[in-house]
């Protein structure tokens, strides 16, 4: 990795945009930003290099993307060396790039999802070069070894599975990432162990869909097999991961979250509607019966499992009826919390030309009906922990109360005071009040 030969330290600030991926993929490019003498910022006005690694799935965030950047001109003008980058998820769209390319001039670099090891280079055309843009179509394999610098000390994000196969109507992904793609078991373990050595004690495995893990590779490995052999790891304490798909979920991955000691009883399934008729436009290939029996099955085996999901109101052609259908799942299934989304629609996708689109009064009007009845849901759910003593993986200091900040096993956010040494320590804490997103503790 060749070093840009500098005067003085190089700053660069970087903001991200979107889901666990992309925060992970930021991880990286802060490692070989790094490794090229670079400095991060967070001042935006001190830096030499602006990155903004960019989300797809909504059209919100890629608003803000060219607001912001839009407003970076005059930094521009002021300092004609900074460097303006754009990378990510929207590159990958064409509409989305020849729009960047056209609305915002003042930007030096744009790459994709597939070839951020190539940013050394990158960076080093974009000294001589007018503009630089190179998106790739697809992966040209995977690249492994990659430096990361990570943003906690303590849990460590590691990617299983890239891409996607599913293509969700609504969804964006499987253009903006490509194809399913597994790490060998092989590499993941040697990563995780060598995390297991620089102490760190938690690992979130991830995947747009990891229950399909392993079926691409020559030796085949189940997603379950992938999580025995992590278990198996000295050092690492607990395991969790996302996304599954609920068409995908075997038994053999229900019994590894029931059995094997450091899976944590959490569990993150998307469900989107509660109508068959919208499941079916969706593209999404169960109905809500076989969601609500793969619910029982769970529960029967970790009766004491977190449940979160995604739920998309104002889907096109949604019905009142539609809607109450999705009401009446989120009552039956009691999810601990939820992300809910108003339906978006993404140029490229199928959802995106389908007739009797919802107008957003009725949108917003049905989301903030779902929202009160999942915060309810969550507020009880929580409420029933008061009492309770907790495992807590110690992870940060609150900089409002400077308390001592960790999740239960079941990833619900626990405060508690304590001295700053505990930070790392897994620790016994008993709740004493819930709010709706979080809980107060005291050490047990």
């Amino acid at each position: 990795m060749s070093n840009l030969n500098t005067d003085q330290q190089r700053k660069f600030y970087l903001k991200t945009l979107g889901c666990q991926m992309n925060e992970h993929d930021s991880e990286v490019i802060v490692g070989i930003l790094t490794g090229l003498g670079y400095q991060q910022t967070e001042n935006c006005e001190h830096a030499d290099l602006i990155l903004y690694n960019t989300c797809s799935v909504r059209e919100n965030p890629e608003r803000k993307v060219y607001g912001q950047i839009g407003s970076f001109k005059m930094l521009k003008q002021q300092n004609p060396d900074l460097l303006i980058g754009i990378c990510g998820c929207m590159p990958q769209q064409k509409e989305e790039l020849d729009q960047i390319l056209t609305t915002l001039p003042h930007v030096d670099l744009v790459f994709g999802t597939h070839n951020i090891h190539r940013l050394p280079e990158l960076l080093e055309r974009a000294q001589t070069e007018e503009r630089v843009v190179e998106v790739w179509d697809d992966s040209k394999g995977i690249v492994e070894d990659l430096p990361i610098i990570r943003a906690n000390k303590f849990k460590a994000f590691v990617n299983v599975i890239y891409g996607c196969n599913n293509f969700c109507s609504y969804c964006v992904v499987p253009y903006t990432r490509g194809r399913e793609r597994s790490r060998l078991p092989k590499d993941i373990v040697a990563e995780i162990r060598q995390l297991a050595d620089e102490g760190y004690k938690e690992v979130t495995l991830l995947g747009q869909n990891v229950n399909t893990y392993g079926a691409d590779l020559d030796q085949k490995a189940t997603f379950a097999e992938l999580l025995t052999m992590i278990n198996d790891l000295s050092g690492i304490e607990r395991i969790r991961f996302t996304t599954s798909h609920p068409k995908d979920i075997q038994d053999d991955l229900i019994e590894a979250i029931a059995t094997l000691p450091k899976v944590c009883e959490h569990l993150h399934l998307p469900v989107q509607t509660g109508s068959d008729r919208i499941l079916k436009q969706m593209n999404r290939h169960y109905t809500s019966a076989y969601y609500l029996d793969l619910v029982a099955k769970i529960r029967e085996a970790v009766p004491d499992i977190s449940l979160t999901t995604d739920l998309i109101v104002g889907f096109p052609g949604e019905t009142e009826t539609d809607f109450q259908e999705t009401l009446n799942l989120v009552e039956k299934v009691k999810f601990s919390s939820a992300f809910t989304f108003i339906y978006s629609p993404r140029p490229g996708t199928p959802a995106a030309k389908m007739p009797d689109q919802i107008p957003e009064v009725v949108k917003k009007e049905r989301i903030y009906r779902l929202i009160e009845l999942q915060n309810q849901i969550s507020h009880e759910y929580m409420q029933a922990h008061v009492g309770k003593t907790e495992e807590i993986l110690v992870e940060e200091i609150t900089t409002k109360t400077c308390e001592l900040s960790g999740r239960t096993r079941t990833n619900k956010q626990v405060l508690f005071s304590g001295s700053p040494d505990l930070m790392g320590q897994l620790l016994h804490v008993k709740i004493i009040e819930a709010k709706t997103w979080s809980l107060k503790g005291v050490l047990a």
